[in-house]
C-alpha cells in the first residue's frame, strides 16, 4: 500500500510535518500537543491571511459544538507561541487581530513533499483525526462573533440611507521612534474628531476603538473596508525628515480601491496644532460633501494654539484610553499640564473631567475627592467652549455619577450629541442614565447606536451588558459581554458583566471563574471581588464569603474601599441590617456604586423595606 507523502514547512530552525502536527527544532522535536498542533497547521497553510476565530472553531471542533473560547482557541495559542519562543507583544510567527483571528506571519521557505520509506508490513493509514474534546460555550462565541458580522452588515446597507461612510485608519509611524507612537495615534483620534463633525447627517465616520485594532495590520484595505462596512478609508502615515515631520494621507473608495486623493504635509513638530483641521477640509471635499461656515468654525476651536500643551493632551489621551488605575493616573499628571500651560484648553479640561469621574468606578478612588476635582475641571471644559460635545457630555457625566442629578445628566447628554452626533461616548453613557432610571426600551436604542457608531469597542459592549442585565435580560447580558471579552480578552468591565449574568442565569461556578480573572486583571477592584463574596454567600459556602468581607474590612483600614462593596457581601450573606448600615455609610460618602441600586436585579429583596426606599430617597435619583 502506498504511503501518504510528508508535507514538510521549515521556518527560522524549525519544520513543521504538516501532516502529523509534529514540530521540530533542529534534531529536537518540540513537544506540542494535538490542539495547538492542528491549529499550528492551520495557520501555516493560511500563510499571511487572516484565519478568523470563526474558521478556527470550525476547522477544529466543528459546527454543532461547543467549545470555551478562552480556553479552547486563547490556551491553544499561548501554547504555540511557548513552543516557537514567540511574543503576542512582538511577534515573530504569530500575529493576533484583535477580535477577529490570528495570521502566521514567519516567513516560509519552500514546502518540501516527500514519501517515506514504505516500511516492511504496511498497516492501514490512521483515520482523519477529529478533536476530542468539548465544552458548553462555543454557540455563546459564535453570536458573539454573529452580532459583530450583523453589524457590519447594517452599516453597509444603512449608508445608502444615512449618507457615506467612512474610516480613518490608524496613522503609522514611519519615524523609526516608538516614542512618537502617541503622536500618531493622537493625529488619528482627533482626525476622527473632526470629521465626524463636519456632516453628521450625511457622513457616519466610525469611532476610534474600532480602527484600532487594524494597527499594524498586513489585511488589504478591501478586507477592512468590508469588515467595517465603509465606503471609504483615510490611510496616513508619520515620518520624521531632519527636524520635520511629514504626514501623507490618502482616501481610498473602498468598492473598486482606487485612491481618489493625497496629499502630503511637512510640519515642525510645533505646527502641527491646525492639521486635523485641513485634513479633515480636504477629505470632506474629496468625498463631495458641503462643509458649512459653522462646522469649519467648529473645528478650528477644538484645540489650543499651544504647541507644548497640545502635545500633553494627545500623551494624556493615549494614556487615559487604557482604563487601569496607573495609566488613568499618568494621564491626569499629562493633562494637568496641559492645562496649567492654557487654562482655556477645553478638550483636555473634558479629559481630565472623564479621568477623575472614572476613578471612583475604576480604581476605587475616594469619591470625596474625585467629585469636586471633575466638576471643577468639567466646569472650566464648559466655560472654555461649551460648544463642544466633549465638554458637555464631560459636564453631564458629572451631574449623572458625582451630583445624582439625573434629569440634567440626561439633557446634558442630548446637548452633546446634538452638537456632535458621532460622539459615542454620550450616547454610551445616556443609555447608561436612562437604564439607571428604567427606561430600558431607549437605554438600548442609545447602546444600539453606540454600537453602530463603535462596533469594536469593548466598553460599548460591556455598558451594553449592562444595560441588558438592568432590564434584566440576562441572556442578552450574557452575550454582549463575551463580545466585550472577544474584543479584549484583557478587559475586565467585560469579566466582570458577564460574571453578574451568569449569576442571574444562576450558573455559579462559570461566574466565580470569571470574577477571578476580572479580579487579577482588574488590579484588585472591590466589585468583582465583593460581587464574589455575594456569590458564595449565596451558595452557602459562608465561611467563603466572610473571608472576602474580612479581606475588603482590612483593606478599609489602609485606604479607602466602597462601602457598597461591603454592603453587597452582608447582602449576600442574608445580613439585612449590617447591608443598610453599610449602604447609609456609603451614603454619607457619596459612594458612585449607589447608582445602581435603583435598577439592579440583586437588591430586588430590599425595596420593600422602608429604610431602603429612605435611603434611595435622600440620594435624590432622578428628582
Amino acid at each position: 500500500m502506498p504511503s501518504t507523502p510528508r508535507e514538510i514547512v521549515r521556518f527560522e530552525d524549525f519544520e513543521l510535518d504538516a501532516g502529523s502536527g509534529e514540530l521540530r527544532r533542529g534534531a529536537a522535536r518540540v513537544r506540542l500537543e494535538r490542539l495547538p498542533a492542528d491549529l499550528l497547521v492551520l495557520l501555516v497553510r493560511n500563510h499571511d491571511r487572516l484565519v478568523t476565530r470563526a474558521e478556527i472553531v470550525d476547522a477544529l471542533w466543528g459546527k454543532d459544538v461547543f467549545v470555551d473560547v478562552e480556553t479552547g482557541i486563547n490556551t491553544a495559542i499561548r501554547k504555540i507561541r511557548q513552543a516557537l519562543g514567540d511574543s503576542s507583544e512582538s511577534p515573530r510567527f504569530v500575529e493576533t487581530v484583535p477580535a477577529r483571528g490570528y495570521r502566521f506571519i514567519g516567513a516560509l521557505q519552500t514546502p518540501e513533499v516527500t514519501a517515506p520509506p514504505v516500511p516492511a508490513s504496511a498497516t492501514p493509514p490512521p483515520a482523519p483525526r477529529r478533536p476530542l474534546w468539548r465544552s458548553p460555550l462555543v454557540v455563546v462565541a459564535a453570536v458573539a462573533i454573529g452580532v459583530a458580522a450583523v453589524t457590519q452588515l447594517w452599516l453597509t446597507n444603512g449608508s445608502r440611507e444615512r449618507g457615506r461612510t467612512l474610516a480613518v485608519l490608524p496613522f503609522e509611524n514611519l519615524s523609526g521612534d516608538p516614542a512618537r507612537d502617541y503622536l500618531a495615534d493622537g493625529l488619528g483620534e482627533e482626525t476622527i474628531a473632526s470629521l465626524g463633525q463636519i456632516d453628521p447627517e450625511h457622513m457616519a465616520v466610525i469611532g476610534r476603538t474600532s480602527v484600532m485594532g487594524y494597527k499594524g495590520t498586513k489585511k488589504s484595505l478591501a478586507a477592512i473596508g468590508r469588515e467595517l462596512g465603509v465606503d471609504y478609508l483615510v490611510e496616513s502615515s508619520v515620518r520624521a525628515e531632519g527636524t520635520r515631520l511629514r504626514i501623507t494621507s490618502k482616501l481610498i473608495r473602498v468598492s473598486d480601491q482606487m485612491q481618489i486623493w493625497t496629499e502630503s504635509y511637512d510640519r515642525e513638530p510645533s505646527s502641527l496644532l491646525g492639521l486635523q483641521q485641513e485634513l479633515s477640509t480636504a477629505i470632506a471635499a474629496q468625498v463631495r460633501l458641503r462643509l458649512s461656515p459653522e462646522r469649519l468654525d467648529a473645528l478650528t476651536r477644538r484645540h489650543t494654539r499651544n504647541a507644548d500643551a497640545y502635545d500633553l493632551y494627545l500623551r494624556g489621551r493615549s494614556f487615559a484610553s487604557q482604563r487601569t488605575a496607573a495609566t488613568t493616573g499618568r494621564a491626569v499628571e499629562y493633562l494637568q499640564r496641559a492645562v496649567a500651560i492654557d487654562p482655556g484648553y477645553a478638550l483636555a479640561w473634558s479629559g481630565l473631567a472623564d479621568a477623575y469621574s472614572s476613578r471612583p468606578i475604576n480604581s476605587d478612588a475616594d469619591p470625596r475627592e474625585m467629585g469636586p476635582r471633575a466638576r471643577d475641571a468639567a466646569a472650566k471644559a464648559v466655560a472654555a467652549d461649551g460648544r463642544l460635545a466633549e465638554a458637555q457630555s464631560s459636564m453631564a457625566n458629572v451631574k449623572w455619577m458625582v451630583d445624582w442629578d439625573w434629569p440634567a445628566a440626561i439633557s446634558g447628554l442630548r446637548q452633546a450629541i446634538a452638537l456632535d452626533a458621532g460622539h459615542t461616548f454620550s450616547h454610551v453613557v445616556l443609555g447608561h442614565v436612562l437604564s439607571q432610571s428604567g427606561q430600558h426600551l431607549e437605554a438600548e436604542r442609545s447602546l444600539q447606536r453606540a454600537r453602530e457608531l463603535d462596533p469594536f469597542n469593548p466598553m460599548v459592549h460591556a455598558i451594553s451588558s449592562q444595560v441588558a442585565f438592568q432590564a434584566r435580560q440576562y441572556s442578552a447580558a450574557l452575550e454582549h459581554a463575551r463580545q466585550a471579552i472577544l474584543l479584549d480578552n484583557e478587559f475586565w468591565i467585560g469579566h466582570m458583566t458577564a460574571a453578574q449574568a451568569l449569576v442571574a442565569l444562576e450558573r455559579y461556578d462559570e461566574a466565580l471563574t470569571s470574577l477571578d480573572r476580572a479580579t487579577r486583571l482588574s488590579g484588585g477592584n472591590s466589585k468583582p471581588l465583593s460581587l464574589k463574596g455575594y456569590v458564595l454567600a449565596r451558595t452557602g459556602r459562608t465561611q467563603e464569603a466572610r473571608t472576602v468581607l474580612a479581606m475588603l474590612e482590612s483593606a478599609a483600614s489602609t485606604r479607602y474601599v466602597p462601602h457598597y462593596a461591603i454592603a453587597l457581601v452582608h447582602a449576600g450573606l442574608g445580613e439585612h441590617a449590617a447591608a443598610l448600615a453599610a449602604l447609609e455609610r456609603a451614603a454619607a460618602e457619596r459612594d458612585v456604586h449607589l447608582i445602581f441600586l435603583t435598577v439592579d436585579p440583586k437588591w430586588d429583596v430590599y425595596r420593600g423595606d422602608p429604610r431602603f426606599a429612605a435611603l434611595l430617597a435622600r440620594c435624590g435619583f432622578g428628582k
